[in-house]
C-alpha cells in the first residue's frame, strides 16, 4: 500500500492523517542530500590560513579563488554524484593549499628582501665606521704630527741655546768645541784644578743628548819635538776625556786622537798665535 492510498483510507480521523503526513516528511529529510564531511575539512583548512595576517596580505587572490572552490565542494549533491562531489572537494583542496604555497613563498621573499636591506644597512654602517675610524685617525696623525713639530721646534730651540752657550762652531764635522790651554800648565797634561765652566756646559750637553758621539782632539804648538808635542797632545785629549767620563758621560761615546803641531789654527811665529794652537778640540756628531 502506498503512501496516497493510506491518506485516502481512514485512519481514524484527522489523527491518523497527520501521522501519516509526519511520517512522509520525515523520510523526505532523512533522504535530503548533505555537505560532504571532506569539504568540511578543507573548510577548515581555508579558514586556517585566512586567519593568517601574513597569508591574508601575501596571498588574498589565491585564498579568494580557494574560497569559492570551497564554497562549491560545500554545496550538497544528490547521492548518486558522489564522483562530482569528490571532484570539488579534491579542487577546492588543491586551491586551498595553493594558497599556502603562494603565501609562503612570497612571505619568504618578503623576509630575504628584510634580510637583504638589513645586510645592506649593516655594511653601509660598517664603512660609516670605518671612514670614521679613518678620520679619527688621520685628525689623529695630524694632532700628533703637529704636536711633534712643536715639540721638535721647542727642543731645536733648546738645543740651539745650549750650543749659543758653548760658543761651539756648527761645521761639517759637527760641533766644534775649542778648549784653549788654560785647562793645562805649561808642558802638562794634566788638568788645571779648580772648575771649568766649558767643561761643565759640555757635560750638560752630552748628558741631555746621550745619543750623540764625541771625538776629542789635542793640538799643540811648534816649540818642542814633533815627538813630544804628539805625546802631549794625545795625553790632553785623554784628561778631558777621564774628565768627561768622571761627570757621566758614558766611555763608549768617547773618542781620542793626538794630532800634534800638524794643524795649526794660527801662525807659531807669534805668541798669541802659538797660544791659539795650544788647545783641544771636541768635536761632537751632527
Amino acid at each position: 500500500m502506498n503512501t496516497i492510498s493510506l491518506l485516502k483510507k481512514p485512519f481514524g480521523g484527522k489523527t491518523g492523517a497527520t501521522i501519516v503526513l509526519s511520517t512522509f516528511l520525515l523520510t523526505a529529510c532523512a533522504m535530503a542530500p548533505e555537505t560532504p564531511p571532506a569539504a568540511l575539512e578543507v573548510r577548515e583548512k581555508l579558514t586556517e590560513l585566512q586567519r593568517n595576517p601574513e597569508m591574508a596580505r601575501n596571498a588574498r587572490i589565491e585564498l579568494r579563488d580557494a574560497e569559492a572552490a570551497v564554497e562549491l565542494a560545500e554545496q550538497p549533491l544528490d547521492n548518486d554524484e558522489t564522483a562530482l562531489s569528490d571532484h570539488r572537494v579534491y579542487m577546492a583542496d588543491r586551491m586551498v593549499e595553493i594558497a599556502r604555497a603562494t603565501g609562503t613563498t612570497r612571505q619568504m621573499e618578503v623576509e630575504r628582501e628584510r634580510m637583504g636591506e638589513q645586510r645592506d644597512a649593516a655594511r653601509l654602517a660598517a664603512r660609516t665606521r670605518e671612514a670614521d675610524a679613518a678620520r679619527a685617525d688621520a685628525d689623529s696623525a695630524r694632532s700628533s704630527e703637529v704636536a711633534a713639530a712643536a715639540m721638535s721646534a721647542k727642543e731645536a730651540e733648546e738645543m740651539q741655546r745650549q750650543i749659543d752657550e758653548l760658543e761651539a762652531e756648527a761645521t761639517e764635522r759637527g760641533l766644534v768645541l775649542t778648549l784653549g790651554d788654560v785647562l793645562f800648565a805649561t808642558g802638562s797634561a794634566e788638568l788645571q784644578g779648580g772648575s771649568n765652566r766649558n767643561l761643565e756646559k759640555l757635560v750638560d750637553f752630552l748628558n741631555k743628548y746621550p745619543e750623540k758621539g764625541v771625538l776629542i782632539e789635542g793640538h799643540t804648538d811648534n816649540i818642542g819635538s814633533a815627538q813630544f808635542n804628539q805625546n802631549l797632545s794625545l795625553q790632553r785629549a785623554e784628561s778631558v776625556r777621564r774628565y768627561l767620563i768622571d761627570h757621566g758621560v758614558q766611555s763608549r761615546r768617547l773618542n781620542v786622537s793626538g794630532l800634534g803641531l800638524e794643524r795649526p789654527v794660527a801662525s807659531n811665529e807669534s805668541a798669541t798665535g802659538r797660544q791659539q794652537n795650544r788647545r783641544v778640540e771636541v768635536i761632537i756628531e751632527n
